[in-house]
């Protein structure tokens, strides 16, 4: 999609394309153009500053134009607005002519408004007919569309006319749109025409169009861009251009303030210099501190202050008072960033240090958030180094990483930037040092990997430089970006050397910040020698302080040993604070993914990713996403399983975590190979295996392995499926590992169908003998399943009865029903046909409803086999009308959201209908909608 601008202003009516985000006012404006009623022929679009007015102008004359109507346009302006009828001169000089056909008192009542009448003036009724009359005549030949923009500047002797014509070109074939300013006073809003408000940009409008204009921004800086905008589309296009390279590119923290250019000024701080001194002393502190209650904006503008001068501020329309009443509330964002470009910074410092003083001396403003605050402000004020204030900032970061309670403003990102302040406040060098690879280790894990070593090269080097943390940001660096996992366990090996002489326990940033780091090396290397490290490691500290990793490791290393790391989990859950830190969190929703239970906690996972979006930990965004896509592959919703894994996907390439945007390719892969989408499972794992083999990435490579087992099986080629599955868990040798444990079924069920039943019967004997299927209950499971697949005709039937029977089996349905296929197939084969169909049919409904397509079909061709007539799931009669609607609108390109918009449904209903629709088509992907619609039409077969 062309993308145009929001803000464009001219004269004339020129096309344009659709525009992002403004579904619902095109449709409003083509009722205008139809005359329909609502709204009927005449319309005022009311918006915000830079809200897409002009352009949703601009698209109406565009409609006009292409239906082969008129279009004249005038727009206010501010130096115009004393000049009678400049606007009405602008709209229809251009037909001037026509009022020669008019009769004599039109005409001469007209030669005011094209600066040619006489001493007197008109009478205004006669004119007002007059310019009515004349819009008739120039609509006689063919249809008229009247543009009116920025009316609130419109002289008032045009807008009184144009108001009379607005209410009255109903019975013309002539349609009337105006566009103004919300918040600015004017005679249109007398008039009592129409009325539909432009908002903000949909959120999803607001990212198409800041990457359509600025692609590639880091996600550090595109998150900051998009909730300065707030979906204002001038702010969108123009704040990027504000920037110097080095904030765009993120090696550089944004300001706190993002600049604005003088198109953005003249937005945003329009009437800020018109306001009286008093309003203006309170505004400045309360754009500096929006947390501030109305108590504390009072004690920090001065003793004379009251909050009744606010109220010029609050008839401009640039500030409201929240619903307790203590709070301001500006109308957008950026009028804060404009007050603050229109002071001085002596100002501010005084206004910081003012607030500062403020919030320690009032009881109601020193709470929650307030001590963090305090500290900030007497961070902004210091102009030389304050080794108090930096240890204030200090703690403001360990709110953000340690979870003591509360999140910093701005989260850990802006904790970052707290520390970065506390270096530059800092007395002494090593002080300095410490608190810059501080920040490069937040920097590490909160999207702002490009910053890590311009910090950590700031840092230099001391005899008291942290060197233990040093390692582990420069390990996390090498994990995340570059997925060279050798080179980090090496450094990490030097920080747990470094960490008896610097270390001050458990509760220090170096223990956790290598032990975090270490995890991350262990879990994705897929290789014992750094779990052995991070063993050794643990033993160094109080079991209770780092209990989480220890449960991690055990459910990693010994999931099946006699420490039962899958009992422990509740318990471990339970004692997980409201609030808890990351290192306390993501080790345990990793434990509880490998020990295949994160479905009893995904309350948890859910809530601590949306406590980091917005300015978080972007690791535990990601990472607590793709976990939740792992469950969901496992408990049989591929469809939630995918959009989840898409959206993790999108934030790891925003933002550069390169070692994770491999894993969830590989479950991409894997939910490709369950669907039967052989090609987008082989280009993912070929993607995969060009960048692991040198890094060290062992879990990515097997997992990328078993999708491609996964695949071979669904095609039935067992002698791949063989091979691909014995890379990762070799006959004979069934392993606890990740994803060893989860692959007992695919190898032996690959074995059995090449005739290696001593090697299936094997490696399931050994399965039992390692205690494989006391991880979970889905590998209980999964051995069961192997067991009677390899089983001997005269126990077969028992094992295949057992396993089904396996408690909690129905948690599994893709397990599940793979067992109840093999075991009808085996029915069938020892003449049981009665048997054989009750459970193919099972198997069957189950598998169509997941959309597992491989196995499906197998089941159907099974069925056939046994004397029932089946077709493939989903000729499309089958497809409820909604269904179909549905579809079609998905064939075409649009995304769910979209088809919600013009259905009047929820994005989650049309993915609801489409999950539905996928198996009944045949098809696993909305690239094959078009096709399969087009096979089976309504009715069809």
């Amino acid at each position: 999609m062309t993308v145009p601008a929001h803000s464009r202003r001219h004269s004339g009516a020129r096309p344009t394309a659709e525009l992002l985000g403004r579904a619902g006012e095109l449709r409003t404006i083509d009722a205008v153009l139809a005359g329909t009623d609502p709204p009927g022929p005449c319309l005022l679009l009311r918006g915000d500053p830079g809200a897409g007015k002009t352009a949703l102008l601009d698209a109406a004359g565009a409609r006009a134009v292409a239906a082969g109507a008129r279009v004249l346009r005038a727009g206010g302006a501010p130096f115009e607005a004393d000049i009678r009828f400049s606007a009405l001169h602008q709209m229809l000089y251009a037909d001037r002519d026509v009022a020669g056909r008019l009769p004599d008192d039109q005409r001469d009542a007209l030669a005011h408004v094209f600066g040619r009448g006489g001493a007197r003036d008109a009478d205004q009724l006669v004119l007002a007919t007059a310019v009515l009359a004349l819009v008739q005549e120039i609509a006689a030949g063919r249809p008229l569309l009247l543009l009116a923009d920025d009316v609130q500047w419109i002289d008032p002797a045009s807008a009184t006319v144009l108001g009379f014509l607005a209410r009255r070109v109903g019975g013309t074939s002539a349609r009337f749109l105006a566009a103004a300013r919300t918040g600015t006073a004017c005679l249109f809003d007398e008039m009592r025409l129409p009325e539909h408000i432009v908002g903000p940009l949909p959120a999803a409008a607001a990212v198409a169009l800041l990457d359509s204009r600025h692609p590639g921004l880091p996600g550090v800086v595109r998150r900051r861009l998009l909730a300065d905008a707030a979906g204002n589309p001038l702010a969108l296009l123009e704040l990027p251009g504000s920037l110097t390279d080095a904030q765009r590119s993120g090696q550089v923290a944004l300001p706190q303030f993002l600049p604005l250019n003088n198109r953005l000024d003249a937005t945003f701080a329009k009437g800020l210099a018109a306001l009286p001194e008093p309003a203006r002393a309170l505004l400045l502190p309360a754009a500096l501190d929006q947390e501030a209650d109305l108590s504390v904006l009072r004690a920090a503008a001065g003793p004379h202050a009251d909050v009744r001068d606010l109220a010029p501020a609050r008839q401009a329309g640039l500030v409201t008072v929240d619903e307790a009443g203590d709070r301001l509330v500006f109308r957008h964002p950026l009028i804060r960033a404009a007050i603050v470009q229109l002071t001085s910074a002596d100002e501010r410092r005084r206004a910081h240090r003012a607030l500062a003083e403020a919030l320690a001396a009032s009881p109601s403003g020193y709470r929650g958030t307030a001590p963090e605050r305090r500290a900030r402000h007497l961070a902004a004020a210091a102009t030389s180094p304050d080794e108090a204030v930096a240890r204030a900032l200090d703690e403001v970061a360990q709110t953000a990483w340690g979870g003591r309670g509360g999140r910093p403003h701005g989260g850990a990102a802006g904790a970052v930037s707290a520390l970065v302040r506390a270096s530059e406040l800092s007395e002494r060098p090593h002080q300095r040092s410490r608190r810059l690879v501080e920040a490069a280790f937040l920097a590490n894990v909160t999207g702002q990997l490009d910053r890590v070593p311009h910090l950590l090269h700031d840092a230099g080097q001391s005899t008291d430089t942290a060197t233990g943390l040093v390692f582990a940001a420069t390990a996390h660096l090498l994990t995340n970006g570059e997925c060279d996992l050798n080179t980090a366990q090496a450094l990490l090996a030097k920080a747990l050397d470094s960490l008896g002489a610097e270390s001050d326990g458990a509760e220090g940033w170096d223990a956790y910040g290598v032990l975090y780091a270490l995890l991350f090396v262990s879990v994705y290397s897929g290789r014992a020698q750094p779990w052995n490290l991070l063993r050794v490691a643990l033993e160094r500290f109080d079991p209770a302080a780092v209990s989480a990793l220890r449960l991690c490791y055990d459910a990693f290393a010994d999931p099946a040993g006699p420490t039962r790391p899958v009992q422990r989990l509740d318990a471990a859950f339970e004692a997980l604070s409201a609030d808890p830190a990351p290192w306390q969190f993501i080790p345990l929703a990793y434990a509880a993914v490998q020990l295949d239970a994160l479905g009893e906690y995904r309350h948890v996972c859910r809530r601590i990713i949306d406590r980091e979006r917005d300015g978080g930990i972007v690791t535990v965004v990601i990472a607590g996403l793709l976990m939740l896509s792992v469950d969901s592959v496992a408990h049989g919703d591929w469809a939630e399983a995918e959009q989840l894994a898409k959206e993790a996907l999108d934030a790891a390439r925003t933002d550069g975590y390169h070692l994770l945007e491999g894993q969830i390719g590989c479950r991409l892969a894997l939910i490709g190979a369950l669907r039967g989408d052989l090609g987008r499972t082989r280009a993912l794992t070929d993607d995969v295996a060009r960048w692991t083999t040198q890094r060290g990435v062992g879990l990515t490579q097997a997992l990328a392995t078993q999708a491609r087992a996964i695949a071979a099986l669904g095609r039935r080629d067992y002698e791949d499926a063989y091979l691909q599955a014995s890379r990762i868990t070799p006959p004979g040798r069934p392993g606890v590992g990740v994803p060893d444990r989860w692959m007992v079924l695919d190898l032996v069920d690959a074995a059995v169908h090449l005739g290696h039943l001593d090697e299936a019967r094997a490696h399931v004997e050994a399965a039992r003998r390692a205690r494989v299927a006391e991880v979970s209950s889905r590998i209980a499971l999964q051995v069961a399943g192997a067991a009677a697949l390899a089983a001997p005709d005269e126990e077969a039937d028992r094992l295949y009865t057992e396993a089904l029977a396996t408690p909690e089996a129905k948690q599994w349905p893709f397990e599940r029903s793979r067992i109840r296929l093999a075991y009808g197939e085996w029915l069938r084969r020892t003449r049981d046909t009665t048997a054989a169909r009750l459970q193919l049919r099972q198997a069957l409904e189950c598998l169509d409803r997941l959309g597992a397509r491989p196995w499906a079909d197998r089941a159907r061709n099974e069925l056939r086999a046994a004397g029932v007539a089946t077709s493939r799931a989903g000729a499309s009669a089958a497809l409820t009308p909604q269904e179909r609607q549905i579809a079609t609108l998905a064939a075409t390109g649009l995304t769910n959201k979209q088809i919600g918009e013009r259905l009047f449904l929820s994005h989650r209903t049309v993915g609801a209908h489409l999950h539905r629709a996928f198996p009944k088509l045949g098809v696993t992907s909305r690239a094959a909608l078009a096709g399969a619609l087009e096979a089976h039409p309504p009715g069809g077969g």
